[in-house]
């Protein structure tokens, strides 16, 4: 968390969720998983990983319990 103009600010990174569900092909869940393992070891503290939604209405998210 850092501060901006003294107020708290919390930066999370939602990349392996909001972009990956934009992909026109689905990643498979090691890939993610790998993916948000990369983001956490460059040093991002709240990564959005997936989402718990149909897997026929939003294929990217599949496998979201997995990663």
């Amino acid at each position: 968390m850092g501060t901006l103009a003294g107020m708290p600010v919390t930066l999370v990174e939602v990349g392996p969720r909001d972009g990956l569900q934009n992909e026109a092909t689905p990643i498979d869940a090691v890939a993610r998983a790998k993916f948000a393992l990369d983001l956490a070891a460059a040093g991002l503290t709240d990564i959005e990983v997936g989402a718990f939604v149909r897997p026929d209405r939003v294929p990217q998210m599949a496998g979201t319990e997995e990663v």
